[in-house]
């Protein structure tokens, strides 16, 4: 039987959560979104102001209540980060119970909402009952500032609410930093299409191993190709150097255009670390292993086939190398 999706989606105001909450609950056929607004008002009917102020603001300035502001003193990103995570911790509960609720009745669901904070929802208590996914939405402070502006306006939200834009950019790196922290997806949404694709691609799971045979200058085009043009990922590596009886694994998985990039950049940039790996390469005549997954089967198929007609595929045996 399979397990019920449980999907959440967080990011702070304006990043286009929702958007692509309704775009990939739509490709995965999920007809279950609950924004964690609605959450948060229900709460707030229960506990009143005088017992929890922070949660009768708003996330961006939550910090406003809170008692011993003094010891923030010229921190602003830590007093914001606070009052944040303070708001967002009476909704938390509330959210879980929704999820519990989802996985015992088998019903797919969709969850999107800035108070989504990785490190005080506890997925792990649902791993083995639901297919549960977690993603912290990201984008540049400029783009950023233009889609909460539109934001603010087309919900006839402007005047006072487009002054908190330096919050919410706050609250963006904060959520960022909690997502790296306890190992949750990053998204740059830049466009939508693209950003359905990683998550998929993180989702469902479709994968498959492969060899390969490329030079470390062959890396740009590589990732270029899995990740760029087809929203798939790379997944671990495992090296088979002669000699060794067992192969040399690393554990990667590199979803992120814009993180494949850094990597090849700070590569191209440091002569001796490029050198350890070109000599890695070398060891093992360029051969190594990939998983590589994609959004779809389909893409799946035409990745590997563009892969083998540059040449990147290794068809030999690896055994006759050790």
């Amino acid at each position: 039987m399979r397990k019920p999706y449980v999907i959440l989606i967080g990011s702070a105001s304006g990043i286009g959560k929702s958007t692509i909450a309704s775009e990939l609950a739509k490709t995965l056929g999920i007809t279950h979104i609950i924004e964690t607004d609605f959450i948060r008002e229900i709460v707030r009917g229960i506990i009143g102001p005088e017992y929890a102020p922070a949660l009768h603001k708003s996330s961006f300035d939550a910090y406003v209540t809170i008692r011993d502001k003094q010891r923030f003193e010229g921190n602003a990103e830590g007093l914001i980060s606070t009052g944040f995570e303070e708001h967002a911790s009476f909704v938390i509960p509330a959210i879980e119970k929704v999820i519990t609720r989802a996985v015992n009745d088998s019903d797919d669901v969709v969850i999107e909402g800035v108070h989504l904070v990785p490190g005080l929802v506890n997925i792990e208590q649902f791993k083995d009952a639901a297919s549960i996914h977690f993603f912290v939405l990201t984008t540049d402070e400029e783009v950023h500032k233009e889609r909460f502006v539109k934001r603010a306006m087309a919900i006839k939200r402007g005047g006072k609410h487009l002054e908190y834009f330096k919050e919410n950019r706050i609250i963006n790196n904060y959520l960022v930093k909690q997502a790296v922290e306890h190992d949750i997806p990053v998204i740059n949404n830049l466009e939508v299409d693209n950003t359905i694709k990683r998550m998929l691609s993180l989702v469902k799971q479709i994968c498959k191993n492969l060899l390969f045979q490329n030079s470390v200058d062959d890396l740009d085009k590589l990732t270029n190709i899995i990740i760029g043009k087809y929203g798939g990922r790379l997944v671990d590596v495992t090296y088979y150097l002669p000699g060794f009886g067992e192969p040399l694994k690393r554990k990667v998985n590199v979803y992120d255009p814009v993180e494949a990039e850094r990597f090849i950049n700070r590569l191209n940039s440091n002569p001796k670390r490029k050198k350890d790996l070109e000599n890695l390469y070398h060891l093992s005549d360029n051969v190594h292993s990939h998983k590589i997954c994609a959004p779809d089967k389909e893409s799946l198929k035409k990745m590997i086939n563009e892969l083998d007609e540059i040449g990147f595929l290794y068809k030999k045996d690896i055994n006759h190398k050790n």
